[in-house]
């Protein structure tokens, strides 16, 4: 498990005490007007804190970080109801840019990095697109928490592994000093050495730089090592939420999740097991 969550870090703005720096509430997103892909979603992160977000391929988790971090717009999507605050401030038609200079990082997907340009030269266009141009990218940090950027400076990120460029993807965001990472599907292609190094940079990020974080994964054990509270979603709609402690002791989030217990390999999600059954177990 992580470890509990640093204390704010001086200079940075955070949310009044008691208030999430993340609070998602009751949100339905629908894409081309038509398309719904969110039901209702609530969740929260509270400061300082690292929250995993759990569910199989379509069950929405991507959907829900765009919408955090303002993309939805940019693929004929929207937020119909609900509300999305950050610091207790309402953000759901803030434009990603200004999000982005407000402390919302967003490490999508794929990484998207600038493969003709240097590792510098990718930390350097964050850093003036995040803090502008008169601030000078605590560029040293960042080769800190990854020494392999450093020796990789000089090299064009497109001939970067798969690793190296995750790597570079979390540098970037954390140029901006930040105060909710957006962080989806880390460990997507990556060789399980490289997949707990990655993670254990994450948590230590946490640890020290106070900064809280919102996991997208399909590799449960290794977010559930990370993460102080999971959410689990299944059909855009959280089914099952609480501390990972007591998720990863859950029978139902062990059989679908985490490999354990008799037929695990026989049902492929919890909509296989009797609506009655979970929602007993749950509820207990």
């Amino acid at each position: 498990m992580a470890d509990a969550p640093a204390a704010a870090v001086p200079g940075r703005a955070s949310a009044p005490a008691g208030v999430p720096t993340l609070a998602v509430e009751n949100i339905e997103v629908v894409y081309h007007h038509t398309v719904q892909v969110l039901r209702g979603l609530s969740l929260a992160v509270p400061q300082g804190q690292i929250v995993a977000l759990l569910g199989s391929n379509g069950a929405g988790k991507t959907t829900t970080l765009k919408a955090i971090s303002g993309l939805l717009p940019l693929e004929v999507g929207e937020v119909r109801t609900g509300s999305i605050r950050f610091r207790g401030e309402r953000i759901d038609a803030v434009e990603p840019h200004l999000l982005a200079r407000r402390g919302i990082a967003h490490v999508r997907e794929g990484r998207h990095v600038f493969e003709d340009l240097t590792v510098e030269e990718n930390l350097v266009a964050a850093g003036n697109a995040l803090i502008g141009r008169g601030d000078k990218p605590d560029i040293a940090m960042i080769y800190d928490y990854f020494p392999r950027l450093k020796e990789r400076r000089a090299q064009r990120a497109g001939y970067l592994s798969g690793g190296e460029q995750q790597m570079l993807a979390i540098g970037r965001a954390l140029l901006g000093k930040p105060g909710l990472m957006l962080l989806d599907e880390p460990s997507l292609g990556l060789a399980p050495l490289v997949v707990r190094a990655i993670f254990d940079i994450i948590a230590r990020i946490n640890r020290e730089q106070g900064v809280a974080m919102l996991l997208v994964e399909q590799n449960a054990m290794a977010a559930f090592g990370i993460a102080h509270y999971g959410y689990i979603m299944e059909s855009g709609k959280v089914v099952i939420d609480g501390p990972t402690d007591k998720l990863t002791s859950d029978p139902d989030v062990q059989r679908f999740y985490l490999g354990y217990g008799d037929g695990a390999q026989e049902l492929a999600s919890f909509r296989d097991v009797k609506h009655y059954k979970r929602r007993k177990r749950w509820l207990s």
